[in-house]
């Protein structure tokens, strides 16, 4: 074992554990952007029929996701956790189930096939995401390893999503626009990547196992053993996150931006394709633009934060933005039915990807400091769970956006297979991409405002849980100390570290080893 301070967090490094999110990233880029018009384009199913793919599969992992969390914050008292630990023993469990994702995309198969292949999907990203974006916050402490590490990540997610909607343009080129085998052969070319990315990951990365802790200090939570009381225990943790108060915010900044981008990214393809007539090479054309303009957009997101010292609420509310400036363009294209040069709608696209880079990066980078904001409040390491409802709200909002989109699409008379559409069907996808995805961004928006996590605050936590572990008197913490932990927890500060909230939230906790 070696010391905290000894084991630093290079670029190297950073790299190896964030290339995974070519597979968080890319494969559900390739799901949001694809999957729903495959469906109704080559299976043969109608768009309430795929959309309910979608919402059966959300459904499952509701109770998958949390219960991954759980699982990973205690398999570390199991041998198999100690051996290979409670984290990475997934990853390493992951990499050859990578070729299931294959299987997705392959045609005539009938309803059940396709509901069984998707299913299998989502159990294999809970058991690939929910431990993996538990390292970042075990790795390190500092806060900017963690940036990096978070920045790292979503250059990565950025990069797979390019790929997810530029190999499928590159292989139409040889395989033509209007073939099936083009998505079959993208999936089968993503489920090696993704084989690799998440390998690498496994080799890279480590555990808080394996280096000394700073100090004695253990607290242990009394809980009673059993399958019920595992449930019991489970549903309790599940929903004691939301009672963090930074949580709170961020889950709301992070739900409506994020579905914003599903809802924008699942109609654009039926956007270009009906309201502009353009074909699905312009589709990927348009969006590898703005994800190549991703990569470069995450890395100023990253400067943003670390070198120009912008809080995360200011640079979310930037990123969000030039959003809605690209959607009022796209909205004055089709309705002024205005001829618009390709650099103006490449630029457009440049400013989009930009901005959308913002928008992924900024609640990943937060989310890695929310276990030291529960810390104090449940003297407990809980990255599992966060993670947990982190990925079941991400996989939940994509797949009920997608089932409304199939459902207001239904009922405005879309003609699958049809080269053309019905106004009304026009007017829902001009409906669902302008005025769903802007109002969306709207919620996000104003959550910003109160959301108060930045590095000074984040900094004045970790110094009072240091304090806290090496004994300090609770009646020693200065005022502006105190002020930060109410904004950040949502409690005061008698009522944490052992208080009233660590009671309500976790039971009786044991302390021992404290200096």
């Amino acid at each position: 074992m070696v010391k905290p301070t000894e084991r630093r967090v290079g670029y190297g490094v950073a790299i190896g554990y964030g290339i995974t999110d070519l597979f968080g990233g890319g494969a559900f880029a390739i799901i949001g952007t694809w999957l729903l018009f495959f469906y109704t384009s080559y299976c043969g199913l109608s768009v309430l029929e795929a959309g309910s793919i979608f919402a059966i599969a959300r459904v499952i992992d509701a109770v998958l996701s949390p219960i991954m969390g759980y699982i990973t914050d205690n398999f570390g008292n199991t041998w198999l956790g100690r051996k290979f630990g409670r984290r990475r023993f997934f990853l390493m469990l992951s990499c050859p189930l990578m070729f299931l994702y294959a299987l997705l995309w392959l045609t005539d198969m009938g309803y059940w096939y396709y509901l069984g292949t998707y299913l299998s999907i989502e159990l294999l990203s809970a058991m690939v995401l929910v431990p993996w974006e538990t390292l970042a916050a075990e790795m390190t402490h500092r806060y900017e390893e963690r940036s990096r590490l978070s920045g790292m990540r979503m250059i990565c997610s950025q990069l797979g999503g390019f790929l997810a909607v530029s190999v499928p343009g590159l292989i139409m080129q040889f395989t033509g626009k209007d073939n099936p085998f083009t998505y079959t052969l993208t999936g089968l070319i993503f489920s090696c990547v993704f084989c690799i990315a998440v390998f690498i990951t496994w080799r890279c990365t480590w555990e808080a196992k394996d280096i000394e802790q700073e100090s004695d200090f253990k607290a242990e939570v009394q809980r009673s053993s059993g399958m019920l009381n595992h449930l019991k225990y489970l549903v309790q943790d599940l929903f004691s996150s939301f009672r963090i108060r930074a949580f709170r915010l961020h889950i709301i900044i992070y739900i409506f931006s994020f579905t914003a981008m599903d809802v924008f990214g699942a109609v654009f393809t039926y956007y270009v394709v009906y309201c502009l007539s353009q074909d699905a090479v312009a589709v990927s054309g348009w969006l590898s633009i703005a994800a190549f303009a991703s990569v470069p957009g995450t890395y100023g997101f990253i400067l943003l934060l670390n070198r120009w010292h912008f809080t995360p609420s200011a640079a979310l509310r930037l990123s969000y933005g030039c959003i809605f400036s690209v959607l009022l363009f796209l909205f004055f294209v089709y309705y002024g039915r205005i001829q618009v040069p390709g650099l103006v709608f490449s630029a457009v696209f440049v400013l989009l990807g930009a901005a959308r880079a913002g928008l992924y990066y900024i609640p990943w980078n937060i989310y890695s400091f929310i276990p030291d904001i529960d810390e104090i409040v449940t003297q407990q390491r809980r990255e599992g769970i966060f993670a947990g409802v982190m990925v079941l709200t991400r996989k939940s909002t994509v797949a009920v956006a997608i089932l409304i989109i199939g459902m207001v699409l239904e009922q405005a008379g879309f003609v699958k297979g049809s080269g053309t559409q019905p106004e009304g069907a026009l007017q829902a996808i001009i409906g669902l991409m302008i005025f769903a995805t802007g109002a969306l961004l709207a919620v996000s928006f104003y959550t910003t405002y109160p959301f108060k996590l930045t590095r000074e605050t984040h900094q004045l936590l970790l110094n009072e849980i240091a304090r806290r572990k090496q004994g300090g008197d609770c009646r020693d913490c200065d005022e502006p100390t105190r002020v930060v932990i109410r904004q950040l927890t949502g409690y005061e500060y008698d009522e944490v570290w052992g208080g009233e909230a660590t009671r309500r939230i976790v039971g009786t906790v044991t302390l021992s080893g404290a200096k």
